[in-house]
This record gives C-alpha cells, sequence and structure tokens, in this order.
C-alpha cells in the first residue's frame, strides 16, 4: 500500500443550483489535482446544497434528486475525475425508480461509481428514507468508508465501519453554528460574514469558539484515534440558505493529530499525505486488537427503538 495525497475542499454552495456547485467543485479538484491530489472530497450534499431541503415538500426534493449512477451530476462528476485523473467524493439528494429519497455521497473516478453510500441517520427532510447499510470500499489500493454528518455522532458506525476494513473514513458534514443544548452553541450572524475582509477578527472567533471548531474538537479527533483510521472531515463555509456555516475541513491521521486543515474564510482545499505505516502504530491499532467482544456483545447488541431529535430543526 503506498502513500496516498488526499484534498478535502471547503466552499459556500448555492441552494438547488446544481450547475454553480459543480462548476465549483470542478475548479477546486482542478487546483487540488495540480499540487498532486489523488482524491479530492466534498461536503454532505454538495451538488444539490442542503439546509434548503428542510422546507421542500416530497414533489420538490423529487425533482432536486437524481439517480445514481446514471443522474447528470454523477456524469458530469466522471467527467471531472476523468479530465484531471482524480477520484472525486461528494454528495446530493438520490431518488429511485419507487421515488423513495435518500440522502446519497459518491465516489467518482475516470471509469465511473467507485462507491455510493446513503446516509443512515438524515433528517432535514421527512421525506428522506434512512440508509440501511455500510459501505467499505477500495480506492488506490486503501479500504476506504463513507459516514455522512449525523452518522459520525453514532459512535457505533465508526467502529463498524472501521472493523469492515476501513483505514481512511470521508466523514462529509454540513455541521457546526446552530443552536443546541449544549453551552455556547447557536447560530452565527450572518452580518459577520458579509463583513469578514473588513472584521475577520469577530467571525473567526465565533467560528473557532463552541459554536464551532472548538465543539467539532471535542470528538472528531476520538473518532480517528479510538479506531486507528483516517478521518478526512469535509464543511461547507459561507450561507447554506439561511444558516452560516464554518468550513473548518481538516485531515485527521491514526493518531487524531490534525494534519492538515482549511483555514480560509472562503472557498479552499488542502492537502494531506496518508502514510500506511500510521494504521499500526497508533494506539487505536491495539485498543481494535485487545478487545473482547464476548463481554459486550449482547450489550451493543440488544433491541433498540432508535429515536433521533435535531434541536435547531423545527417541525413545518
Amino acid at each position: 500500500m503506498n502513500h496516498l495525497k488526499i484534498a478535502t475542499a471547503q466552499f459556500e454552495n448555492k441552494s438547488g443550483d446544481k450547475a454553480y456547485n459543480l462548476s465549483v467543485i470542478e475548479d477546486l479538484t482542478q487546483k487540488a489535482a495540480q499540487s498532486g491530489a489523488k482524491a479530492v472530497v466534498f461536503h454532505e450534499c454538495s451538488i444539490t446544497g442542503y439546509t434548503f431541503a428542510r422546507l421542500l415538500s416530497k414533489a420538490q426534493m423529487l425533482d432536486v434528486a437524481e439517480v445514481i449512477p446514471d443522474g447528470p451530476s454523477i456524469q458530469k462528476l466522471r467527467e471531472i475525475a476523468e479530465k484531471y485523473d482524480v477520484a472525486i467524493l461528494a454528495g446530493l439528494f438520490e431518488k429511485d425508480a419507487d421515488e423513495h429519497l435518500y440522502k446519497a455521497y459518491v465516489c467518482v473516478d475516470k471509469n465511473g461509481l467507485v462507491a455510493k453510500y446513503r446516509k443512515l441517520h438524515p433528517f432535514i427532510n421527512p421525506h428522506l428514507t434512512p440508509g440501511d447499510r455500510y459501505c467499505v470500499f477500495e480506492l488506490y489500493g486503501w479500504k476506504c468508508g463513507i459516514l455522512i454528518c449525523y452518522d459520525n455522532n453514532v459512535i457505533e458506525n465508526v467502529r463498524a465501519t472501521a472493523l469492515l476494513g476501513a483505514q481512511i473514513i470521508f466523514m462529509p458534514h454540513v455541521t457546526m453554528c446552530t443552536p443546541s443544548t449544549r453551552p455556547g452553541a447557536g447560530f452565527v450572524d450572518a452580518k459577520l460574514w458579509e463583513n469578514r475582509e473588513a472584521d475577520p477578527t469577530s467571525l473567526r472567533l465565533e467560528f473557532d469558539g463552541m459554536k464551532g471548531r472548538d465543539w467539532l474538537m471535542k470528538w472528531l479527533p476520538a473518532r480517528a484515534y479510538d479506531n486507528a483510521v483516517y478521518a478526512v472531515f469535509a464543511n461547507p463555509i459561507g450561507m447554506d440558505d439561511d444558516q452560516l456555516k464554518n468550513g473548518c475541513s481538516m485531515i485527521l491521521d491514526p493518531f487524531g493529530d490534525v494534519i492538515a486543515e482549511c483555514r480560509t474564510l472562503g472557498d479552499d482545499f488542502v492537502t494531506a499525505t496518508l502514510t500506511p505505516e500510521k494504521l499500526t502504530q497508533a494506539g487505536g491499532y491495539r485498543y481494535l486488537k485487545a478487545r473482547r467482544p464476548d463481554l459486550y456483545r449482547d450489550i451493543i447488541g440488544q433491541d433498540h427503538q432508535p429515536e433521533q431529535k435535531v434541536v435547531w430543526l423545527k417541525e413545518k
């Protein structure tokens, strides 16, 4: 298994404007490929936009969603991937032949669709159907997994994906800067974004404090550390519908260390080189081998009725 250079990106998507969002994806992919990246990672629903979907009817959702892999957005991703000889990972709303709707995330290379994953814990629109399986696939000789946003907050999902062999877990999000019951959480005023060139400091204080990055760093490094995986986190920056997002797209190694992070207040990407040695040098590798599932197999596997409530999401 060779070293692998990966890019994670952040950008300000436009709600429902797939042509614009794909144009930004192409621009950032070109630049990342020129820097030597072999895969470029974008955020949850980076193709379609995300937060605007909370107000859409099923008919409107079906209009935004696409079939995979035959829809035009996947075909465009394949063209971009072929043009720059990279793999691209991006998200969109998916529909099937029976008009079921999913929150999907794909990996596409020059030959077409490499992998597709459906979010296990969707919530942005009541017409979305939860996914029912994990996703592990090979990319450039590395075993990779995908978990979307909320999926990563349920720690069993990350462990299960790692136990299925994933060495890299792609973690596309649209997160942070929303109200919650935790101290310090809340929306960030859009006026700070509008005034970011004149006063970046006030915006950074909000983006990097408990509304944003400080919360992220409570748990994201632990997912990489505990499971001895590379975690590739992608998140939008700027306005997503009427909510301001803070970017912070980053790559963490199996030690839980941030090895690359977007720190600009705009569309950007960073790259990091993944080395296979860290997968077995990290403490999480030893802890995985020391597990005693006979102690907790029945505890973790006992019947449970899922209940998912998102504080900031108001009922229609």
